[in-house]
């Protein structure tokens, strides 16, 4: 397999390790935390793991688009997206559990690499296109 390929296959690899993180800690939310501890508490760990989710979600498929249109900018994105999930999400979960809310100061952060993530796979996209590369 070629270093892009490679790349590709990695990325979809650990968006699918972190969409089983997201069902882990769902579960764990579900079961284990619901009634430790405060709703509002509970509502931000909710909200951790529906980003987490769906963001994961995304991982996999810009691992898969890597495949089909190897491209620098497609990485870069995925870097910042895996980082950005990371970040925002983490920080949610330990303030959920923790109640330290200077960690809410932390979560715009990975809100904001996430987005340009987003942003730059997109423009990758249209810009690398309709044929995939061989």
């Amino acid at each position: 397999m070629s270093e892009p390929d490679s790349a590709g296959a990695r990325t979809a690899a650990g968006g699918m390790i972190l969409a089983a993180a997201a069902v882990l800690l769902g579960a764990f939310g579900a079961h284990a935390l619901r009634g430790q501890i405060p709703p509002d508490r509970f509502e931000v760990f909710l909200t951790a793991r529906q980003y987490h989710g769906f963001n994961a979600l995304g991982l996999v498929a810009l691992g898969v688009a890597m495949v089909v249109w190897p491209k620098a900018k497609l990485r870069a994105a995925a870097w910042l997206m895996g980082i950005g999930l990371i970040v925002f999400s983490g920080s949610l979960y330990l303030l959920a559990v923790t109640g330290v809310r200077w960690l809410g100061a932390v979560t715009p952060i990975g809100g904001v690499l996430v987005i340009l993530g987003w942003i730059i796979a997109a423009f990758a996209l249209l810009q690398s296109g309709r044929s995939p590369s061989k």
